[in-house]
C-alpha cells in the first residue's frame, strides 16, 4: 500500500458528469489499497468568469480581493468531489487550503508556499479518509489574508502537498495523456515521452509548455517528488517525470520543442554605461513583481552609452514599461521601445550536456527556413531564440523535424 496524491485541473471537474469521472478514478486507487489525496481546480471557466464580474465593477481591482473571490472557485469544487464519493460508499472530508495548513507569503495573485502543516490531512488519511484538498489556494499567517498562488498553482498544491505527506507519487491528470515532444495540435508526428527528467520538464514549462506548471515542477525536483501525467479522460500510460536516472535520457539530445508567445520585448535606448546602472533598473523591475527573461547589453558607444533589451511576460509589458520610465531619469535612459509581436521557441534535451553543435543546428534550421533570430538565450539542456511571432508554428515544426522527427529515423 502507497500514498498517493492525484490532482485534477478544471477540464477534469468541469461538469457534474467529469465530477463523477474523477470520482471513479479516485475510487479505483483507494480500492487498490493506496491512501489518497486529491487536489482539484476550479471548475472549467469559473476562474475566468469570476475575473469577468471583477473586472465589470473595475480594470483596477484590489489584489486582495482578487484572491478572496477567485478562491471561492476550488473552495465551492472540493465538497462536489466529496460528496460524490460519500454517494458512492467511500468516507471523503473535503479542506481548503486554510483548513490544512497552507502557509504563504503574502505576494496577492502569486504567493509562494512557505509551510504545509497537513496535521488534518495526516489525522484524516489515519481514519482511512479520501482527503478532497482545494488547489490554488492558501492563507498567509501574519494577516490571516487568502492567497493564491498564480494560473496552475493547483498543480504546485499537489506536488507541495505529495513533499510534504511524503508521498510515493504524485499524478497530475489532465486532458492530455502524457507530455510531448512538441504540441501536438502544432506537430502532427509529435511522440509522447514514457520519461523526462525534471530538470527537462522544468525547462519545457517555463518555456511555455503547458502540461506542468513550471513551480510545480520545481517542487518535484527540489524534493524528489516522482510526478506522473495522466489522462482523466482515457485510461493510457502516461509520462513520468523524476530525478531517478536513466541512460536513454542521454542518448536522446533533442526531448522537446516548445513555444511561447505570451512574450514582449522592451529596449532601452542611450543608457548610460556606468557600474551600478544596469543594477537599479533590474532592481526596480524586480520591485514590482516583474519576471524579466532575456537580457542583451550592447557594446557601449564612444559617448558612454548603452542599449539594453529584455523580454517580459507580454500581460506585464505596460507594467514593465511604466517601472523602466520611472527609473530612466537616473539611467539617462533617451527612448524606450517595445515589441509584443514576438515570441519565443526553444529546444531542450539533457543530451546537450554531452553533444556539442546542437546551437549551431538550430540557428542554421531557422535561417534556412528564412526566420530571424532577435534574441538567444542558452543553458546547459537547453537554446531559447527570440523569433517574429508569425514564425511561431512554421519555427517548431522545422525544429522537431530537425532534432527529434530525424534523429528517430537514424537521419541525424
Amino acid at each position: 500500500m502507497s500514498l498517493v496524491v492525484m490532482k485534477f485541473g478544471g477540464t477534469s471537474v468541469g461538469s457534474i458528469e467529469r465530477i463523477r469521472n474523477v470520482a471513479k478514478i479516485v475510487e479505483k486507487k483507494k480500492d487498490k489499497g493506496h491512501d489518497v489525496i486529491v487536489a482539484v481546480s476550479a471548475m472549467s471557466g469559473e476562474t475566468d468568469r469570476l475575473i469577468g464580474l471583477l473586472k465589470e465593477i473595475t480594470p483596477d481591482y484590489s489584489l486582495r480581493e482578487y484572491d478572496q473571490l477567485v478562491s471561492t472557485g476550488e473552495t465551492a469544487c472540493i465538497p462536489l468531489v466529496t460528496q460524490s464519493l460519500l454517494v458512492d460508499g467511500y468516507d471523503a472530508i473535503s479542506l481548503t487550503g486554510l483548513q490544512i495548513g497552507m502557509e504563504t507569503d503574502i505576494a496577492h495573485s502569486k504567493a509562494r508556499i512557505l509551510n504545509i502543516r497537513g496535521d488534518r490531512i495526516k489525522q484524516a488519511i489515519s481514519e482511512g479518509k479520501i482527503v478532497v484538498v482545494a488547489g490554488f489556494q492558501g492563507y498567509n499567517v501574519e494577516t490571516g489574508d487568502i492567497t493564491t498562488l498564480g494560473r496552475g498553482g493547483s498543480d504546485t498544491t499537489a506536488v507541495a502537498i505529495a513533499a510534504a505527506v511524503k508521498a510515493d507519487v504524485c499524478e497530475i491528470y489532465t486532458d492530455v495523456d502524457g507530455v510531448y515532444t512538441a504540441d501536438p495540435r502544432i506537430v502532427k508526428n509529435a511522440k509522447k515521452l514514457d520519461t523526462i527528467s525534471h530538470e527537462e520538464m522544468l525547462e519545457l514549462a517555463s518555456l511555455g509548455a503547458k502540461v506542468l506548471q513550471s513551480r510545480s515542477v520545481e517542487l518535484g525536483m527540489n524534493y524528489n517528488v516522482d510526478i506522473m501525467v495522466l489522462s482523466s479522460l482515457e485510461d493510457k500510460p502516461g509520462t513520468l517525470v523524476t530525478s531517478k536516472e536513466d541512460k536513454n535520457m542521454e542518448r536522446i539530445v533533442v526531448s522537446g520543442v516548445t513555444s511561447d508567445k505570451n512574450q514582449a520585448k522592451i529596449t532601452l535606448l542611450g543608457v548610460k554605461d556606468e557600474p551600478g546602472v544596469a543594477v537599479k533598473i533590474f532592481i526596480g523591475l524586480a520591485e514590482a513583481n516583474i519576471n524579466v527573461d532575456m537580457i542583451i547589453q550592447n557594446v557601449a558607444t564612444e559617448d558612454g552609452k548603452t542599449d539594453i533589451s529584455f523580454t517580459v511576460p507580454k500581460t506585464d509589458l505596460i507594467k514593465a514599461k511604466a517601472a523602466c520610465e520611472k527609473l530612466g531619469k537616473d539611467a539617462g535612459v533617451q527612448e524606450i521601445l517595445s515589441d509584443e509581436n514576438i515570441s519565443k521557441v526553444s529546444i531542450v534535451g539533457i543530451g546537450m550536456k554531452s553533444h556539442s553543435g546542437v546551437a549551431a543546428t538550430m540557428f542554421k534550421v531557422l535561417s534556412d527556413n528564412q526566420i530571424n533570430i532577435k534574441m538567444i538565450s542558452t543553458s546547459e539542456i537547453k537554446v531559447s531564440c527570440i523569433i517574429e511571432e508569425k514564425f511561431t508554428e512554421l519555427a517548431v515544426r522545422v525544429l522537431h523535424s530537425a532534432f527529434i522527427t530525424e534523429k528517430q529515423n537514424g537521419q541525424l
